[in-house]
């Protein structure tokens, strides 16, 4: 069973998450801030992250670069999760070292498609 870090500090977008990664065999664990991100990431060692950009404590563009700085965690796939739709803030994601970027609200079967492709790809992990 793939685990997926659920990185999100708004509740209802955390818990429908949550419930519909769970329903498709997901095993998934959440953090609520940026911090709890990269504690969590270096604890339970996820498949791929989903990380909210705009957190408290430490936003998701510095939580992603202190994940993608350790050399356990750099193929850990980070796709971003933002409102902002500009392609400025989808350049700054990847800058971050995101491998891909999504925009709130979630289109979740498009979102499930990008954690399918990079969960193929990213299966090179040790």
């Amino acid at each position: 069973m793939k685990k997926i870090l659920v990185v999100e500090d708004n509740e209802l977008n955390l818990e429908m998450l949550q419930r519909r990664l769970t329903r498709r065999g997901f095993a998934v664990t959440t953090a609520q801030d940026g911090q709890e991100a990269i504690e969590k990431t270096f604890a339970e060692n996820p498949d791929l992250i989903l990380m909210d950009m705009n957190l408290p404590v430490l936003d998701g563009w510095e939580a992603t670069r202190q994940i993608k700085s350790d050399e356990k965690l750099k193929t850990i796939p980070v796709i971003a999760l933002t409102a902002h739709a500009m392609s400025d803030d989808e350049d700054k994601a990847l800058n971050a070292g995101c491998d891909d970027f999504a925009t709130k609200p979630v289109d979740f079967g498009r979102l499930l498609e990008k954690i399918e492709k990079h969960l193929k790809t990213g299966g090179d992990r040790g």
